[in-house]
Parts: structure tokens; C-alpha cells; sequence
């Protein structure tokens, strides 16, 4: 059974700061395998698999000199982004050939700055308390359940 909750949070002082990093992180990941995707694709080669992409966009990214500011963030977000990702990829290959009810989809775009700011979580990055959110690599948020 797949639970969502909307919560509004009430952050401390720098933990707006640490979001907004989660945020870029997130959609630098997604930019990035977008473009590695739409690179091979150019090559002539099958799409990368999910595991494939992890160890290049994120695993030997974190190592570089460009990327190494991807180290203060979880990496489980970063995954998630991979994994959705894969499952827009997913959706619009299924409605390409017809598996897919509906109207045809259009394949993923770049994220930007200005579009609405997310990031996913699992079970591993995420404690839910009474009045509390624990984040991993952010700390303890104060929540209003909505």
C-alpha cells in the first residue's frame, strides 16, 4: 500500500538553505541523465540502464572536481530522480508503441530553476514523528500536517 501525506514545514534558519541545495541536486541529476540519455540515443545506442546511469551520473560524479558538492546531499533523492527518470522514459516508449492508453506522450524534458521544486524520498531518508520530519542530511523540520 503506497501512502502520500502533505505536510506544511516550518524550517530553521539555514535549513531553507540545505532544500534549495536538495532541489538543485535533484534536478542536476535529472538534467544530466537526460542529456546522457539523449547523447547515447544520438550514438546509436540503447538507452542506459538504471544502474548504469547511477554509477556514472552520480557515483563517479560525486569524485570529480565539478560535481563534488552532490557529497552534501542524501544520496537517496538522487537515485529517485534516476528512477523517475526511467519511468517517464518508461511511459513514453509504452505510448510510442501503443501499450499505453490515451493520448500519446511526449518524451522527458530538462528541468528548470523556475518549475516547481521537488524531490522524492524512501523510507531510509524519511522519519515521520507527531510534530516533527526528520530529513536525512537536513535534520528535523516542524510539520502541520495539512
Amino acid at each position: 500500500m503506497k501512502a502520500r501525506y502533505r505536510y506544511r514545514i516550518y524550517p530553521t534558519k539555514y535549513q531553507p538553505t540545505k532544500l534549495a541545495q536538495l532541489f538543485g541536486c535533484v534536478r542536476v541529476v535529472w538534467n544530466d541523465s537526460l542529456a546522457y540519455c539523449i547523447e547515447q540515443y544520438k550514438k546509436g545506442n540503447k538507452k542506459p540502464s538504471n544502474a548504469e546511469l547511477q554509477k556514472v551520473l552520480i557515483t563517479q560524479a560525486k569524485k570529480t572536481k565539478d560535481r563534488e558538492w552532490l557529497k552534501e546531499v542524501s544520496s537517496i533523492p538522487l537515485q529517485q530522480s534516476l528512477n523517475d527518470l526511467n519511468t517517464a522514459y518508461q511511459n513514453f516508449f509504452n505510448s510510442c508503441k501503443g501499450h499505453r492508453k490515451g493520448k500519446p506522450i511526449r518524451p522527458p524534458k530538462f528541468k528548470s530553476k523556475k518549475s516547481r521544486q521537488t524531490a522524492r524520498l524512501t523510507k531510509e531518508g524519511l522519519k515521520v514523528g507527531q510534530d516533527k520530519v526528520y530529513l536525512a542530511k537536513i535534520g528535523k523540520l516542524k510539520v502541520v500536517r495539512s
